[in-house]
Order: structure tokens, then C-alpha cells, then sequence
């Protein structure tokens, strides 16, 4: 019996496979985009045929195509091709320059749509006075800004005025300062009217939209990323990844979570209009296999749910825990029904007394027979003591994202509503590792500025801001070893996702997904792996980014 030789041979490198039973080689060999062989150099050199590309690699390193079990990769790439980019933190006045400018160059009735707001720079926007001055650098045209959350918009007046948005009404923030009028701060899924109001005027064409999936896999792609899990999806999105796949354009494995409810997207079809209809976009590289559940909000905002209350304000008073956006039995009917179409879910916890509700009602499901279906707390953030270990007792993986294990702007927002010591114990990673629970990495780019994984990498080794601007340690118990850091951003995101079969580590048999870094992240200290960066990526044997070509592009 003969064998088919390999397409390409690489030797010569520090490959690290993330594969318990053999976590280092020399050398591997792909074929037809999957790994044939990976071992020792001359083993692997032998198999190379009179066509096979061989490479040798000179010591770089090599490890398995990154995993980001949560992002919203169709919003970021809309975000980079066609809206207004605010600087990152900036000020009030940066803000409203950089509206003024953006606005300079559009039609008198255009949309401009954009952001994002800083969390910290929510009392400077949240004012009268701040809403005339975005009035004014309009020009009368419509404005909506997201914060950085993705769950809060700032809308001027005449964006409010088109939507029928006014003061009194749920989530509105009004300025008691200024005769209770409208700051233009929509919370939640106040600013979906905001938001439908502007795809009424004008929403992206069908190639736009594939433009946008397509530029946000581009991205990903230039950070290592080969398969990821867009945490919230409507048709258009799934029509756009199933065109690129169908034209052999998608460069990644893609989960997609299809929304049941939704607090902030402002998508037309949602829950039973949605979530059971997904099948008909499934692809090889595509699959729609969990559905997305908001069940809570946000801390800075107050729309996190807590077991403990918040710092009282003259809003919400001394008791004010915030609420689940479900009941409890709500919450449950959903798992179970999807769970009998063969869906997996995706459930936003922000608070510990969602995950809590989460872990109830997985609890309850499991218990009633379901065993197979995959369960993701999206987020996490906050986690009662006792609920760590039922993660891995119901078989519930913790979506981590952003990367907010560090401090920075989002940090800073939830310590001005949650008493200092319970704001600090944020993403309880090492507890949830010990417990034995699959804990993935996730970016929630565009909530995080770039999905660079080694900024979140460096995060959970170091538990400080990567960039420096946030000095100190936040929770530094909560440290995990930069073999747990990359597990998350590889193998566990993969198994989070029901991908493991085809990637997440470098075995025979799988998809030859892989990244060659310009530096080994364990011969450097701890204190600079986020200076890690990605010289190529492989999808299923095909080099889908090359940083020295970007260069010279």
C-alpha cells in the first residue's frame, strides 16, 4: 500500500502542539489542509515526495492556529470599512472632534454611526451640555456613538427625534441639572430604536456585508486567529459567512451564536423567527450550532445582576442588585427547546447572580436527560465562591472575555458602582482552572480594541495592563502559567466551541492550522508577551497571512 506524499514538509522548528501526549517536535507534514505526520526532524523529512514543498523553519516557533471563543467579527470589520473610528479613550472634546471631522466629510442627512466611548467617560458625556456639543458638531445629521461595552450608545437629538426617543422613557438618562432633559446615553435596549432607526435610512448592501465578514476574518487572521465563535448573529450574518465559504473565501472555522433575545444589536430576526432556521447556512467551515442568550447587562450601567448590591446612587437606592432579563423558567424553556433542535448555547453573565441562574438551570436541563449539548457562560466576570466548582461538575465552559482581567478603562467604570473589594475580584480564572472547568479565551473585539490573544495572553500570566497605562495588579491569585494562557486561546476554545475534532492543537488528523510567532513566548519573560506577534498563519494547509508580506504591501 502506498501513500500519497505530503504538500509541504516543515522542518527545523520548536513546534508546540498543545497535545498533552507529545506538547513538543521538530516537524510536521501536511496533507490535503490536514496534518499527516509531526515528530522528529528526519522522520518527518523522509516523507517528502519529488513535489512536496519542504521548508525549513531555523528554530522559529510554531503552535496551533489561535482560538477566540467570543468575538463579533462582521461588527468590527463594518466598524473598520464604514463607520467613524473615535480615538481610543478619548476625552469629551476628542469625542466631539473627531464627530465634527467625520461629519465634515458627509452629506447633509447622513447617519454617522460609530464609537467607541470610553466606560470611564460616561459622566463627561452624560450632560446637556455634552449632548449641544455633539448637536452642533452634527450639522444637524442624525449621530449614534457605541461605548466600548458595545452595550450603550450616545445618540444626539436629532438620532432620538427620528427614533421617537425622549426623556422618561426606560434606560433614557436624563441631566437633573438641566430641567431633566435627554443626555442622548441610551442603556441597553434603549438604543435599539436608535439603532433600527438608522438600518431603516440605509442599511449595507448584500457585498457590503460580505465585505465586512470577509475583512473581519482578514483581521483575525493577522493576529493568528484560524477559528472563532461570533457571539451574536442575525440572517445577514449568516448569509455573509455562508457566501464566503460557498466562494472559498473563508479563512477560519466559524461557530455563530444565533440571538434569541437582543439587548443592543437591533437585528431584525431574533429568537423563533431565527434560532431554528440556521441550519440552511451551515458550510463546511461554518457552523450555526449555539444560539445566544442575553440575560443580563453591564456593571458600569448598572445592568449587571448581582447577588450583593451595588453602591447606592439617587437612581436605584442602598438595595439595587440589578435583574436577570429572564426568569428562571423562561431561561430553562429556551435551554430545553433548543436543546432539542440541536443547539448549544451562549449565555451573557456579567453579574454572579445571572451565572448563578445559568448554572440553576443547566442544573435542571442536565438533570432531565440532556448530556450532550454544550453550555458557555459568556463573560463571567463575577463569580459567587460556590458556584466555581458546578462549572465543571454540569460540564458549563467559562467564555472569558475581554480582557479584562487587567487593569483599564472598564475596571475603573465597575469600581464607581461596586464596593472597591468586590470590583477587584474579577475573572476568577485560577479558581475556575483548579476546579477542573474549560476555561476559553475570548477577545469580544470590538469590546477590546484589537483580538490580539497575546494581550490577553499577558494578562492572565501577569494580572497587569499590557499597555502600561493602568499601573498595578489586579487579582494577581488569579494568575494562570502561560501553558494554561495559550490551552485557553487554543484547545479550550476549540472544545468550548465543539471544534476540537478539527483544531485547537497540532495532532494527526486534524486541520493543519497553525502560526508561526517571531519569537518563542516561553524563552522571553512573562512581562513581555505582549510583544509576541504573528509572522504567518496556516488554514488547513493554505498561508493566509504573512506579516512580511503585509510589510511590503
Amino acid at each position: 500500500m502506498t501513500h500519497a506524499a505530503p504538500e509541504l514538509v516543515l522542518t527545523g522548528g520548536r513546534i508546540y502542539t498543545v497535545d498533552p501526549a507529545r506538547p513538543w517536535a521538530e516537524a510536521l507534514a501536511v496533507t490535503a489542509g490536514r496534518i499527516s505526520a509531526i515528530g522528529a526532524n528526519a522522520e518527518i523529512a523522509a516523507l517528502a515526495g519529488p513535489s512536496t514543498e519542504v521548508r525549513e523553519l531555523g528554530g522559529a516557533f510554531v503552535m496551533p492556529g489561535l482560538v477566540d471563543v467570543h468575538n463579533h467579527h462582521f461588527l468590527a470589520g463594518k466598524e473598520e470599512l464604514f463607520e467613524l473610528r473615535v480615538p481610543i479613550g478619548a476625552s469629551l472634546d476628542g469625542i466631539i472632534d473627531a464627530v465634527a471631522e467625520y461629519a465634515a466629510g458627509l452629506p447633509a442627512d447622513a447617519w454617522i454611526v460609530g464609537g467607541p466611548w470610553a466606560s470611564d467617560r460616561l459622566t463627561e458625556v452624560n450632560t446637556a451640555a455634552a449632548l449641544d456639543r455633539l448637536d452642533a458638531a452634527a450639522g444637524g445629521r442624525p449621530v449614534m456613538l457605541s461605548d466600548d461595552s458595545h452595550h450603550n450608545r450616545w445618540a444626539n437629538s436629532r438620532a432620538m427625534e427620528i427614533a421617537g426617543v425622549s426623556a422618561g422613557q426606560h434606560g433614557v438618562l436624563t441631566d437633573a441639572s438641566a430641567s431633566g432633559r435627554a443626555t442622548g446615553v441610551l442603556l441597553e435596549a434603549a438604543g435599539l430604536p436608535v439603532a433600527r432607526a438608522q438600518q431603516a435610512a440605509g442599511g449595507l448592501t448584500p457585498e457590503q456585508e460580505r465585505a465586512a465578514a470577509k475583512r473581519g476574518v482578514e483581521i483575525l487572521s493577522s493576529f493568528g486567529v484560524t477559528a472563532f465563535q461570533d457571539a451574536g448573529v442575525s440572517t445577514h450574518i449568516l448569509e455573509a459567512l455562508r457566501a464566503l465559504d460557498t466562494a472559498g473565501e473563508l479563512d477560519a472555522w466559524v461557530v455563530t451564536s444565533l440571538l434569541i433575545n437582543d439587548e443592543i444589536f437591533g437585528f431584525s430576526a431574533i429568537g423563533d423567527a431565527l434560532v431554528f432556521d440556521g441550519e440552511r447556512f451551515r458550510t463546511p467551515h461554518h457552523r450555526p450550532d449555539f444560539v445566544k442568550i442575553f440575560l443580563d447587562g453591564v456593571p458600569p450601567t448598572r445592568t449587571g445582576a448581582f447577588l450583593e448590591p451595588y453602591l447606592p446612587d439617587d437612581a436605584h437606592g442602598a438595595h439595587f442588585h440589578g435583574e436577570t432579563l429572564l426568569d428562571p423558567a423562561e431561561l430553562e424553556g429556551w435551554l430545553r427547546r433548543v436543546a432539542d433542535a440541536g443547539l448549544s448555547a451562549k449565555i451573557h453573565c456579567t453579574g454572579d447572580a445571572s451565572v448563578h441562574a445559568v448554572l440553576n438551570a443547566v442544573e435542571a436541563v442536565r438533570a432531565a436527560g440532556y448530556r450532550d449539548t454544550r453550555y458557555q457562560v459568556a463573560h463571567g466576570q463575577f463569580v459567587h465562591p460556590d458556584d466555581v466548582p458546578r462549572f465543571a461538575a454540569l460540564g458549563v465552559a467559562a467564555d472569558i472575555s475581554p480582557f479584562i482581567w487587567v487593569p483599564g478603562p472598564i475596571v475603573e467604570a465597575i469600581r464607581d458602582v461596586l464596593p472597591r473589594e468586590r470590583a477587584d475580584r474579577i475573572q476568577p480564572n485560577r479558581s475556575l482552572l483548579d476546579a477542573g472547568a474549560v476555561v476559553a479565551g475570548g477577545s469580544d473585539w470590538p469590546v477590546s480594541p484589537s483580538p490580539n490573544a497575546w494581550e490577553g495572553i499577558h494578562g492572565l500570566v501577569t494580572r497587569q495592563d499590557p499597555s502600561g497605562a493602568y499601573p498595578g495588579v489586579l487579582w494577581p491569585e488569579q494568575a494562570i502559567t502561560l501553558a494554561e494562557a495559550i490551552a485557553a486561546f487554543t484547545i479550550n476554545g476549540a472544545e468550548a466551541m465543539g471544534l476540537a475534532e478539527e483544531t485547537g492543537s497540532l495532532v494527526v488528523g486534524k486541520s493543519a492550522d497553525f502560526v508561526l510567532l517571531d519569537r518563542d513566548p516561553f524563552a522571553h519573560p512573562e512581562t513581555e508577551l505582549v510583544q509576541t506577534a504573528v509572522a504567518e498563519t496556516w488554514f488547513a494547509g493554505r498561508r493566509v497571512y504573512a506579516a512580511a508580506e503585509r510589510a511590503e504591501g
